[in-house]
């Protein structure tokens, strides 16, 4: 089939690739210019995507890279997978607005349109389909298939990836689904199809609401056990060892990315917009989660006072800008809100991470250098934020005079965990 993703992000890029190596036609649309020219280069800005793997489906002509709107003509498949940020607590469509407008151009009759941004309830039916009928002039569920496959990829996780993920699909009808589930089906090895398309956002909403609230009630753990002089991380393992009824979260220096931050924030505006209700465990743990940097630094001032020192004029050194091991994904990372405070605070920060190569999100003050036992000796403190295998920790632990671990990875007489 002749496949548009639109969107090659995190999301779209690997499933582009994936859908051409098993021998779809694929155009790889988007509107960053800066992106399509890497991406026609061979070089790859998705750690999930190896720059072999895209060079090869380059080379064998199943995977074309586009800016240029018309590549999108005469699809039998687009999957609309572009970015959803909220804008002041407000979930922002613009981009499956301008997605949906421009395959609406070229939507013919027979083709299949499904959306994989994560997004509130209804988005599929009360605004996909009536702006892809608008622009066409089809109707969907007869003239065209219309469905809802929620986006499962985790950055970085080897066992699970996109072909060996379960994928839930749905269609706003009987046939619209088996469209939908035909594409998927070519690409991954199991689909989960469900009733209908609010089910599959829903379920979307649900896996990560899940987690968001768990990591919460352990973030909040972490605080008062360390007030109260509990070893929470010895609590856990104990926990842990308990074969039913309990699934193991860890605390960290907050939450990042867009599944934990942004997604249960849509579904809380939805229960808000549409029933007038709030949805107090996703407003409780955004509550948390978003304050747990500030409560790193507070840890870290602390530390620092016991030491007869100051925050400000204090060189720190974080280690980890991403939100999670092994990845180079520094959206929403909690390093960035680390790094602000510390600023602001009259703190020298300067920041280690192989992974995160550019565009770190943070602030340009903030030096970054490759950890060297030099850079770790030079410290007043070292922070770990992501526990990067990469990192060299017994370096930290001879050279650091002091580390706020947030990780749980290191012990040592000059090392507090969180």
């Amino acid at each position: 089939m002749r496949v548009v993703i639109a969107g090659q992000g995190y999301v779209g890029l690997p499933l582009a690739v994936r859908a051409a190596e098993v021998g779809h036609t694929v155009v790889g649309f988007d509107v960053d210019d800066e992106r399509i020219k890497r991406l026609a280069a061979g070089e790859s800005y998705v750690d999930d995507v190896s720059a072999e793997d895209l060079r090869t489906v380059l080379a064998s002509g199943s995977f074309h890279p586009s800016s240029d709107p018309r590549s999108c003509a005469g699809f039998d498949v687009a999957v609309i997978a572009v970015p959803t940020p909220l804008r002041e607590g407000t979930p922002d469509l613009s981009y499956i607005e301008e997605s949906a407008r421009l395959l609406a151009r070229y939507l013919r009759p027979g083709a299949t349109v499904a959306l994989e941004s994560t997004t509130y309830p209804g988005t599929t039916t009360e605004l996909v389909g009536p702006l892809l009928e608008e622009g066409s002039g089809l109707i969907a569920g007869v003239d065209f298939h219309l469905g809802y496959s929620p986006e499962r990829i985790d950055p970085g996780n080897r066992e699970f990836n996109l072909v060996t993920t379960p994928k839930v699909v749905s269609g706003i009808n009987p046939s619209s689904l088996a469209m939908v589930q035909a594409f998927y089906a070519s690409v991954v090895d199991r689909t989960v199809p469900v009733a209908d398309t609010k089910v599959a956002e829903l379920a979307k909403l649900l896996e990560n609401t899940f987690r968001h609230v768990n990591i919460a009630l352990v973030n909040e753990l972490a605080v008062y056990a360390h007030d109260l002089g509990i070893d929470v991380w010895e609590a856990i393992d104990a926990a842990s060892s308990k074969p039913f009824g309990y699934m193991r979260f860890v605390p960290g220096p907050g939450v990042g990315g867009h599944c934990l931050p942004i997604d249960p924030s849509y579904l809380s505006w939805r229960v808000q917009r549409t029933l007038g209700q709030s949805f107090r465990f996703v407003e409780l743990a955004n509550d948390i989660n978003n304050h747990m940097p500030d409560y790193v630094v507070r840890r870290l001032v602390t530390a620092l006072n016991k030491r007869r020192k100051a925050v400000n004029g204090s060189t720190i050194l974080l280690l980890g800008l991403a939100y999670k091991k092994n990845t180079g994904d520094a959206r929403e990372s909690p390093a960035r809100r680390v790094a602000s405070l510390l600023l602001e605070m009259g703190a020298e920060v300067r920041a280690a991470d192989p992974h995160v190569v550019e565009d770190a999100h943070v602030d340009s003050r903030v030096e970054m250098v490759a950890l060297t036992a030099e850079q770790a000796a030079a410290a007043d403190a070292v922070v770990l934020l992501a526990d990067h295998d990469d990192f060299d920790l017994d370096l930290v632990l001879q050279h650091a005079p002091y580390v706020l671990d947030t990780r749980r990875r290191l012990t040592g007489a000059n090392v507090e965990s969180l």
